[in-house]
């Protein structure tokens, strides 16, 4: 009852501190996916971002990024979608660098108004990167004829079960560079004349969290609960955004519906399998 009638009372006049809206950005940034672990994409991230600038009594947003990146366009709608409703709620907003924001990490990063990152931690890596294997070779040693009937000459570009044709290369090599320049020209808007004049920024390499500030990617090195406190007082509270569950936990399908999806599910295993391996290479790269 005393918890009730607290909460009639205005509170400005309850000597209670701030409370911050909190967000855990973690895991690589992949289209789809989901079924086997959690990944970051807009689809996942906007319910939490919806919740957390609508409280309305928050002065800003803390986010927490750990994301050695993935897909650039998921990353730029995520950085967009912070952007904008940092602009339409008014409200500020602290981004908070864990074990890594690197590549489509950073990209994200790059919504906070400010950057607050571990002194070991891992960013930049301001560059594009796109991997795959080939087989062609295998299917010979097989015994398997592939058969592609296509309508448009270019229609198997890059296909992995013939071998890398020179122009090929060339074509994908020009799509890295119009996103690279891209994501240069969020960083130049973002981080503007904080940057230092260092050749290697927008070169892919990647440094600690203390370099990254000398450097000019972050603006200052510590924690979330530390700096939200020092800035809002001591009696601030985290209250951190999870995504809706059901009263009795996550939400757990049907007897038919489950009947339904075992064989998809059976099915997406392999897939599922490939993401995972892909992802483990994405925090492999910074020894993670």
């Amino acid at each position: 009852m005393a918890g009730f009638l607290k909460r009639l009372v205005p509170k400005r006049f309850r000597g209670e501190g701030l409370t911050i809206p909190a967000i855990r950005l973690h895991g690589a940034i992949m289209a789809g996916g989901g079924q086997f672990r959690p990944v970051l994409n807009l689809a996942t991230v906007a319910p939490l971002l919806d919740k957390a600038f609508s409280v309305k009594d928050a002065p800003a947003v803390a986010i927490s990024i750990n994301s050695p990146g993935g897909s650039p366009v998921q990353s730029r709608l995520i950085y967009q979608r912070i952007r904008d409703l940092a602009e339409e709620k008014k409200k500020r907003v602290l981004i908070f660098v864990e074990d890594v924001a690197a590549s489509g990490g950073y990209m994200i990063a790059l919504a906070g108004d400010e950057i607050i990152a571990d002194p070991t931690s891992i960013v930049g890596s301001i560059g594009v990167v796109s991997g795959g294997f080939g087989f062609p070779e295998l299917l010979k040693k097989i015994g398997v004829e592939r058969r592609v009937y296509t309508a448009g000459e270019n229609k198997v570009v890059l296909d992995p079960f013939q071998p890398e044709k020179e122009r090929d290369v060339e074509f994908l090599k020009s799509l890295q560079l119009e996103i690279h320049d891209t994501f240069i020209q969020m960083v130049k808007t973002r981080r503007g004349a904080l940057l230092a004049d260092h050749p290697d920024i927008f070169s892919g390499l990647f440094w600690t969290g203390r370099r990254g500030q000398e450097l000019g990617l972050v603006d200052a090195l510590g924690d979330m609960r530390g700096e939200v406190r020092r800035r809002y007082g001591a009696k601030t509270r985290l209250e951190l955004i999870q995504p809706a569950r059901s009263l009795f936990g996550r939400r757990q399908p049907g007897a038919a519906v489950a009947a339904a999806i075992a064989a998809p599910l059976a099915a997406s295993a392999a897939a599922g399998l490939a993401e995972a391996l892909e992802e483990r290479a994405l925090w492999a790269r910074y020894g993670l």
